[in-house]
């Protein structure tokens, strides 16, 4: 069993930053992606952006240039610095952990809402 607790949520104006955190407890191998996903409502949930224990990353085209995704394997913890906020950032975001042999863990979500 894996467990995720994030945290960082909150209201911002347009223009403001968020860091949202989230760390990984249970069985964690070595070998993992974590990563950020969102879900406004009326949509699917989406790609944000995800890390792999050896340093790949990647982003989606809405994010770059705006949001940095970071890892501290030691913690199991990853990060997401949201600069540059826009109101269609809005939504809840969850971070989600896969592993080959342990499969997907999804955390609870963190609601991030983006004031014009």
């Amino acid at each position: 069993q894996v467990q995720l607790v994030e945290s960082g949520g909150g209201l911002v104006q347009a223009g403001g930053s968020l860091r949202l955190s989230c760390a990984a407890s249970g069985t964690i191998v070595s070998t993992n992606t974590m990563g950020w996903y969102r879900q406004a409502p009326g949509k699917q949930r989406e790609l944000v952006a995800m890390a792999t224990s050896n340093g790949r990353i990647n982003y989606a085209d809405s994010v770059k240039g705006r949001f940095s995704i970071s890892r501290d394997n030691a913690k199991n913890t990853v990060y997401l610095q949201m600069n540059s906020l826009k109101p269609e950032d809005t939504a809840v975001y969850y971070c989600k952990i896969s592993q080959a042999i342990f499969g997907d863990y999804w955390g609870q979500g963190t609601q991030v809402t983006v004031s014009s």
